[in-house]
Parts: C-alpha cells; sequence; structure tokens
C-alpha cells in the first residue's frame, strides 16, 4: 500500500509518481534541490534526441540524418515534379565530388544537398545544365509557395496541340495518305505546342545518359515521324501532355491535401496595446504578448489563458471531434477556433514555434524521406527501363532478320516498346501514396514521421503502452467510498473531506474534490486542533469530536485495527489504490480508496488492438498490484511493474524477440530508452510538447490511445495500396508488352498504357485522403496483419 502523508506536497501516490520510479522507494526524491526535475528531463532530452539535423525554428525540420561535417544548401525547382526530375538529379549529382547526401520533396519540389564543398555554386550549376533553373532558399525561409501546376499559356498550348493533332488525324484518315503537307503541317503545330518541353528534357536526359520517359518519347516521336507516321506522331504527343497535367494536377491536390491541415492560424491577431486593442500581423506579436480571441475566430499563437472562459474545436490540432472547455491556465493551441466564449491569454510561442507550424514542419520533413517501398521501386526500375531498352533494339534489329519482315514494321514494334518500357507508373505511385496517407493520419492528430512509419505500423505484432497517462488519467481521483458503522456515506465523506482540505497533498486534494463532486452545494465544517501527524495522516475536532484520518499505519497506531477492518483495506490494495481510514474516538468510520483512474477510451484501445492482432502488454514503474488491477480491468494479459526506465527498455527488447515487431507508448520523454529500444515510438499527448515531436516516429496529438490502432490500421491499408499500384503499372504493361510483341499495339495505345497507368496509380493512392476510407481501415485489420512488403 502507497504511503499517505497529507504533510508533503510531492506526489507519493504510486500510480503518479512511481511509474518511472521504482515502487518500493516511497521518499525518493523528497529531498532534492529545486534543479533536479529540470536536470532530470535535460538528460532525458539528451537520450530521446535523435542524432540528426533538427532545425524546427527556422523552418525547416529535417528528421534525416545529417552527415557528419557537412553543410547544407536548399533550392527550390519548381521543375522538380515527378521522380523522373529526381533520377536525373541524382544521376548528375551523387556522381559530383564533395556532394554526400540529397533530401528531395517533390510534393513542394524541395532539395536539400548536404554536401563539403568550398563553394556552393557549382551545384547550382550542375542543375542549371539539367534545365531544372533552381532558386536557392536561405537556411530561415519558410515553405515556398508554388505556382498552379498548370499556367494559363500551358492550358492554351495544350488546346492547340489537342485540336492540330485531332485534325491532322482526321485529314490523314479520310485522305489515306499521312504525309500530305497540311497532315505534316498540323502534326507540326501539334508537337511544337505541346512536344517542345518532352524533347528539351528528352534532350538533356541524352547528354547525361539517363534513361527516362522523356528521352524515351523523344525517341519515339522521332522514329514515327521518321517512318512517315505524322498524325501519331502528334497524338502521342498530345496524350504524354494531357496525361502528365492530369498527374500535375493531381500532385497538386496531394500537396493542397498537407497545406490545407496547416495553413489554417490567422494572418493577425488581437492584441493589447495599453488599454486597447489592435490587430496586428502575427509575425510581429511578441511572446509574452496579451491577445484576445472571441467566439468564432481562429486562435492565431499558441498562448495561455488568462481570463475568460470558451469552447474550443481544437480538431486542426488533435484531431478531437468534440469541443474543449478552456478556462484560466489552460493551453490554446495556433489554429484551433473558439466555438463558445471569449478569452484573453498569454502568447507563449512565436508564430514559426507554435505547435502548428512544428506540425507543418514535420510533414514537410517526413515527405522527404524515402519510405521501403519506394527504395524498392527505385531499385527495380534502375535495372528494370535498360533490360527492356535493350530488349527493343533487338527487336528492332534481330526482328527483320530472324522473322523477316520490313524494317520499318520492326522498328514500329521496338518504338512501341520503348514507351511502355518506362516505369513511371511504378516510380510515382509511391510518394504520392505515402503523403496522402501521412495527411490522413494528421486529420485524425496523428502525426508520422516518414513513409518508414508509416510503411512499419502493419508489421506491429505487440505494442507496449506505459500505464500511467497513457492508459489512465494520470491523476489521483476518489473511487471508493465505503461504511463501516451507522453513520451515512455522505456524512462521513464530509469530514473526511473537512480534515483533507487543511493539505495539498494529491491525495487529499483527490478526496476532497470527490466530495465537492458528490457534494456540490455543502461546506467544509470547521477544524480546531488540527495536527499533522507525520507519515500517517491527520487529526483534529469537529463540534468537540476528535477525528483521525489516515492511513493503514495510523489505525494500527491507535488501536482501531480489526479483522473486518483488515480484509476491506485488502481488497483496496490488491486493487492498487490507497486506502485512507476515518477514525473517530471509538473506531472507524469508513473507508475511502483513491487511484489513478482508467481513461474512458482505454478499454476500448486495447480490443481495438486484439482485433487487429496485436498483443497489448503493460509496462509501469507502479507496483505489480496496481498492474495487475488496471490490466483485469482492461483485459491485458501481460501487466509488468516496478519497472526503472532501463528495465522497461529491457522489457520491450524481450518483447522484440519473442515477437518481432514492437511499438512502445509514453510521454516521449521519461519513456525515451524504451521508445528507442522499439521499432516505432508513439509519444501520447503531444500536442504542444516540442520534445514529443521532434523525438517520437508518431506524434498521437491528443491523449486518445485508441488511435495507436487507427495508425496500424492506416498503415496496413498504405501497404495494400502501394502494393495494388505495383501490380497495377507492372500487370498493365506486361499486357501490353505482350499485345506489342504480336504486332497489335500502338505508339498511342503505349501510351495510354504507360501514363494511364500512372494516373491510375496517383488516383488509387489519393483514395486513402477520401475521409470515408478512414472507417473502413478495420475491414483491412483482420486478414492484412501478416502480409509482407518488399524491403
Amino acid at each position: 500500500m502507497s504511503q499517505y502523508d497529507p504533510t508533503s506536497t510531492a506526489l507519493r501516490l504510486p500510480v503518479q509518481a512511481q511509474d518511472h520510479e521504482p515502487a518500493c522507494d516511497h521518499d525518493h526524491g523528497h529531498d532534492r534541490g529545486p534543479d533536479a526535475h529540470t536536470h532530470a528531463h535535460a538528460a532525458a532530452d539528451a537520450c530521446c534526441a535523435p542524432t540528426t539535423q533538427t532545425d524546427c525554428l527556422t523552418g525547416v525540420c529535417n528528421t534525416n540524418p545529417a552527415p557528419e561535417g557537412t553543410s547544407r544548401v536548399r533550392y527550390r525547382i519548381d521543375k522538380m515534379d515527378c521522380p523522373t526530375e529526381e533520377r536525373l538529379i541524382r544521376n548528375k549529382l551523387e556522381a559530383m565530388p564533395g556532394v554526400v547526401q540529397l533530401d528531395f520533396n517533390l510534393v513542394n519540389r524541395e532539395l536539400t544537398v548536404y554536401h563539403r564543398l568550398d563553394q556552393p555554386q557549382e551545384i547550382a550549376v550542375a542543375l542549371d545544365k539539367l534545365g531544372m533553373a533552381p532558386n536557392l532558399l536561405e537556411a530561415n525561409a519558410p515553405v515556398s509557395v508554388l505556382p498552379p501546376a498548370l499556367s494559363r499559356r500551358q492550358k492554351g498550348l495544350l488546346a492547340v496541340a489537342g485540336a492540330a493533332a485531332v485534325a491532322a488525324e482526321v485529314i490523314a484518315w479520310s485522305s489515306g495518305q499521312e504525309a500530305s503537307w497540311m497532315v505534316m503541317a498540323l502534326a507540326a503545330v501539334s508537337i511544337l505546342s505541346a512536344g517542345l518541353p518532352t524533347l528539351k528534357k528528352g534532350w538533356i536526359a541524352l547528354r547525361n545518359l539517363t534513361l527516362n520517359i522523356n528521352f524515351l518519347m523523344s525517341i519515339a516521336v522521332a522514329g514515327a515521324v521518321a517512318l512517315g507516321k505524322w498524325p501519331e506522331a502528334a497524338m502521342v504527343v498530345f496524350l504524354f501532355a494531357v496525361a502528365e497535367a492530369i498527374e500535375a494536377l493531381s500532385l497538386e491536390r496531394a500537396r493542397n491535401a498537407i497545406k490545407a491541415l496547416t495553413a489554417i492560424a490567422p494572418e493577425t491577431a488581437e492584441v493589447k496595446a495599453g488599454e486597447a486593442w489592435e490587430s496586428k500581423p502575427v509575425a510581429g506579436v511578441a511572446v509574452g504578448s496579451r491577445i484576445r480571441v472571441r467566439t468564432g475566430a481562429r486562435v492565431p499563437l499558441d498562448a495561455r489563458v488568462d481570463s475568460g472562459r470558451a469552447a474550443l474545436n481544437q480538431a486542426p490540432i488533435t484531431g478531437e471531434s468534440l469541443p474543449v472547455d478552456k478556462q484560466a491556465g489552460d493551453l490554446l493551441y495556433a489554429g484551433s477556433i473558439v466555438a463558445d466564449g471569449v478569452v484573453e491569454a498569454t502568447v507563449t510561442a512565436s508564430a514559426g514555434d507554435s505547435t502548428l507550424a512544428r506540425i507543418a514542419l514535420a510533414i514537410q520533413s517526413a515527405q522527404s524521406q524515402r519510405a521501403p517501398t519506394q527504395r524498392f521501386v527505385d531499385q527495380f526500375a534502375r535495372y528494370y527501363t535498360p533490360a527492356v531498352v535493350v530488349f527493343a533494339i533487338a527487336v528492332a534489329i534481330l526482328g527483320p532478320l530472324l522473322s523477316g519482315g520490313g524494317w520499318s514494321s520492326w522498328l514500329y514494334e521496338a518504338l512501341v516498346m520503348l514507351v511502355i518500357a518506362c516505369p513511371c507508373a511504378l516510380v510515382v505511385s509511391t510518394p504520392v501514396t505515402v503523403v496522402s496517407g501521412l495527411a490522413a493520419a494528421a486529420r485524425r492528430g496523428i502525426l508520422i514521421k516518414g513513409g518508414v512509419h508509416l510503411e512499419g505500423g502493419r508489421l506491429l505484432k505487440a505494442v507496449a503502452l506505459d500505464k500511467t497517462g497513457t492508459l489512465t488519467l494520470g491523476k489521483p481521483a476518489l473511487t471508493d467510498a465505503i461504511p463501516l458503522g451507522d453513520m451515512p456515506i455522505a456524512q462521513a465523506l464530509r469530514i473526511a473531506a473537512s480534515l483533507d482540505d487543511h493539505s495539498t497533498h494529491p491525495v487529499a486534494q483527490a478526496l476532497v474534490a470527490g466530495w465537492r463532486a458528490q457534494q456540490p452545494g455543502a461546506a467544509v465544517m470547521p477544524v480546531d486542533d488540527f495536527g499533522v501527524l507525520q507519515g500517517r495522516g491527520v487529526k483534529g475536532s469537529m463540534d468537540g469530536q476528535v477525528w483521525h484520518l489516515g492511513n493503514h499505519r495510523l489505525a494500527e497506531d491507535i488501536g482501531v485495527c480489526s479483522a473486518a477492518l483488515e480484509a476491506q483495506l485488502a481488497v483496496l490494495e490488491r486493487a492498487g489504490k490507497t486506502a485512507i481510514v476515518l477514525c473517530d474516538a471509538v473506531g472507524p468510520v469508513a473507508v475511502f480508496g483513491v487511484a489513478d483512474t482508467l481513461r474512458p477510451e482505454s478499454a476500448q484501445a486495447v480490443a481495438a488492438l486484439k482485433s487487429l492482432h496485436v498483443e497489448p502488454v503493460m509496462l509501469t514503474g507502479d507496483n505489480p498490484a496496481t498492474a495487475r488491477a488496471i490490466a483485469v480491468q482492461l483485459g491485458i494479459k501481460d501487466a509488468r511493474g516496478n519497472l526503472l526506465p532501463q528495465d522497461k527498455q529491457a522489457a520491450v527488447a524481450e518483447l522484440h524477440a519473442r515477437y518481432g515487431s514492437v511499438g512502445m507508448v509514453g510521454d516521449g520523454v521519461n519513456d525515451a530508452p524504451a521508445l528507442a529500444r522499439a521499432n516505432i515510438g508513439f509519444a501520447m499527448g503531444a500536442a504542444g510538447t516540442a520534445t514529443a515531436l521532434e523525438t517520437a516516429d508518431v506524434a498521437i496529438m491528443d491523449d486518445d490511445p485508441r488511435k495507436i490502432a487507427d495508425f496500424i490500421r492506416l498503415s496496413r491499408h498504405t501497404a495494400m495500396i502501394l502494393k495494388q499500384n505495383i501490380a497495377l503499372a507492372l500487370g498493365i504493361k506486361a499486357v501490353f508488352f505482350v499485345l506489342a510483341l504480336s504486332g497489335v499495339a500502338t505508339l498511342w495505345m503505349a501510351v495510354f498504357a504507360d501514363m494511364g497507368a500512372s494516373l491510375l496509380v496517383v488516383f488509387n493512392g489519393m483514395r486513402l485522403l477520401r475521409r470515408r476510407n478512414v472507417q473502413r481501415f478495420d475491414l483491412l485489420g483482420s486478414w492484412f496483419h501478416n502480409k509482407e512488403m518488399p524491403s
């Protein structure tokens, strides 16, 4: 049983204070100096902090490891909008001496280069030679605003190209002449209107010995013209341009989905200036300023409420569906909406350092990380494309020699195969799907720090859950009030509350709060001769009668223990509760139980994990009796108590050896060793917590443990879509490859095969953004958990 000592202001209830300390040592820390807490957290932060490049406050939040001794330069490249350009840049820059690492963010068209060069200008020169037109971004530059996917000029040229290509096809079909001057002129107009960018990129790819879709399309168009198939060359160019335009619009939609999650804070704030209120840009509002937020307005900056009450919609930050009541002392998050009420608050973080800004930058960084499937696809494409190109060349050369027939027909079939050869659909599917998954998670208040963790969640076979603050509320509450005599329990509770009202101990305050909740209109009774019984409880007189209130030891000391009382105390102790006995001059009158209470969602969270065939395990620094009591209520079979932080780390290692892939759920700081040892570390209640946002693999923005299962479902759904996309891309190419070998496929059919597959996988990946798919994750969990993705 834990000690009940109203003389101490330190929390000695084991379920709260000892979740990360030895359960057998109740007095540790009582004589610590004022800096002990700070030192402990500093040590935890050092333990938690990964060896990564972290520059969230300056606008770039890279969680990828930065090579030691390197400098960083960052570019915005408007022409880098698909993996084709990424491969071209990689082939060019990775061969440069001094270039160590490249981080790509295709969605926001940004490239970060880590280098050991004296003058990084040669990087920009190399990019210029590729026609990429890089724009240097300053180190503290925010995420830049991109131009629209299609400008008005591009739309106009596309319309001209389409009209000319259709006209050339109609004239050639009606006249039977594909090389008449009218057909050639219309085809040339179409090719020049829509195909010049592709032809230019194809020439750049040829100069850099890179086999990409632009080079292959350029060869196909040139070959069709050389064979006199002008209408077909024009239609191929037009269809390719249309498909690229649709693909660009799809990527823009994915980008806007991310932007919509984070670009929600207002640009101005109502700030107090003297006795008046004035509107100021949020960028100019200093930390410590007083702001006012009224009904219907969005909170402009992170702040702490000074006065007033309001109900806030925090869904953009935490994913909570219901408004949260805020009063003096509570935190406000930038971007949340005041549904009702007015509050005045003190700004606690600048606009660039708000929780919303950190979320935006974390998502920004997550997009640059290459997921396992993307690495597999890139490696596959590196061998697939050259192999098919060599096969196409062999067809063009050996076909006429071995099988007869005209050179032109075999050359045409080889050109068809070249177009089919490009793995664009295969390569583009992964980043779009991963970004869509990240956005879908963020909508639900789940911040995933990269595609590697999004994909890794499907492999989890066990999840270790810290108890305090994760499965429980993390603060003591009155749970039991049991009469032992004739006195009504309401009267006994009022007497106990009157005594404990003089104490600041959390257990005493929990009893007082429980009494106020049950008897809201009652007042405490006056207490005379109040005294503290060190380590045992308190005493006092009311209406001339002496009362004692304290722990098991106090009951023994004053000689009121009996078999009935011992039995009642044993029941509470086995349940992991702190037992408090109220005694008058005759004997015990009532027994009260105080304990950390379960979150209402915890039972559902555990049940959801079990339904996904993921084993829940509880780890706590609390005593084993408390651990077992909580575990029984939740249906957890494996509950371990008396664990130090290093013990939790060892427990996670043992679970990893038994199950394979293990997740650890904690507060992001005190459970750092276990979080680091787990395959995926989850930080609970990360909203407003910089350390948790920076160190966790997955940050649950509110305190809802059910979102652990939501994350696993989303991971499995994402993995399923990635598998579908790989199968679709390769399957469609295989079908058209067979058609090409049989002489049935044409060039425009090959373009449809390649770009149609690209659009199909892009749209399939973006299904994750559809809100109703969130409710479908459960249907996938039970059968998909053992599936393996290539890595």
